[in-house]
């Protein structure tokens, strides 16, 4: 959504930004409206629907990383045991969405492939600068597409959204906080604006179901992924009165500061963010991550 007409400066109004913001968010609107009324490219949508009725469903969007799929998969089983989890795939190709969908079959867990994402091909045609809201959009879309075509029509006692990289390495319930509070998650703010990180946020259903929800992000008014939400949402919430999961930056190896090599803890979860710090040291961040883990998923007898 373009900013309200008081925050534009003189500047913006001499660049007719009013204007141009105006015809932009018109166009993602159009975008995304089209798009979530397209079919799954794998999977039955209704059937996964009907399957969280009820219940506590966790979300994990995933995008060409199987590896990391298939960590999170083990992970949620083990500790997360009560939770419906669901994988919902934007990854664009197709061999990569075929492992993806093995490894929810082999751990039992419910598999969709979002329709084709309008939004991903401008990762390979834009600079660096512009890559990560090109994420932001593609992620963005299908969590809206996942909202309106499974949590929607599914009516879960409760919902989240967790990133493909986020891992549970102790026994929780993300849901548990809703028994006090509407919302739970990461808290990211923006000025005066705040929202839930799309990679670990939680709603309870009955709270939101009539909302106009849009879980895409909102850069005009310096949002991320979720932020689409603020006036839908967040504005109405009180943060000051929310609980909050703990929420550390750490370097994944001594001798490096945290921008070069960032592992995220919220709470008990491992958050890799394997979009942020030196390309240079991901391969190494992915092995001290695999060590990392290794207890968790294979725990001695």
């Amino acid at each position: 959504m373009p900013k309200s007409l008081r925050e534009f400066t003189t500047a913006d109004w001499r660049h007719l930004r009013p204007l141009t913001q105006t015809v932009k968010s018109w166009r993602y609107r159009r975008v995304d409206s089209i798009y979530r009324r397209r079919g799954a490219r794998a999977g039955d949508s209704e059937a996964v629907a009907a399957s969280i009725r009820s219940r506590k469903v966790l979300v994990t969007v995933a995008f060409s990383d199987p590896q990391l799929l298939s960590w999170q998969t083990r992970l949620v089983r083990r500790y997360v045991p009560d939770t419906v989890h669901a994988i919902v795939d934007n990854s664009p190709a197709d061999e990569v969405a075929a492992v993806n969908a093995r490894i929810a079959g082999d751990a039992g867990v419910a598999y969709v492939r979002a329709p084709p994402n309008p939004w991903s091909g401008q990762r390979a045609r834009e600079g660096a600068s512009d890559q990560a809201r090109a994420a932001s959009r593609s992620h963005g879309i299908v969590l809206n597409w996942t909202w309106h075509n499974i949590i929607r029509p599914g009516a879960p006692e409760a919902f989240g959204f967790i990133d493909h990289d986020m891992f549970p390495t102790a026994a929780d319930d993300p849901f548990a906080p809703l028994a006090g509070q509407d919302v739970y998650g990461v808290v990211r703010t923006a000025g005066p604006r705040w929202f839930l990180w799309a990679g670990f946020c939680m709603f309870r259903f009955a709270a939101v179901k009539d909302k106009p929800l849009d879980f895409a992000q909102d850069w005009f008014i310096g949002l991320d992924t979720g932020g689409g939400n603020w006036n839908a949402l967040y504005r109405g919430i009180d943060r000051n009165l929310l609980r909050e999961p703990p929420t550390t930056f750490v370097p994944f190896r001594a001798g490096i500061e945290v921008a070069e090599g960032p592992l995220q803890w919220c709470g008990i979860w491992l958050h890799e963010i394997g979009l942020m710090g030196d390309p240079g040291l991901m391969g190494e961040k992915r092995a001290a991550v695999a060590r990392l883990l290794a207890p968790y998923l294979n725990p001695a007898p």
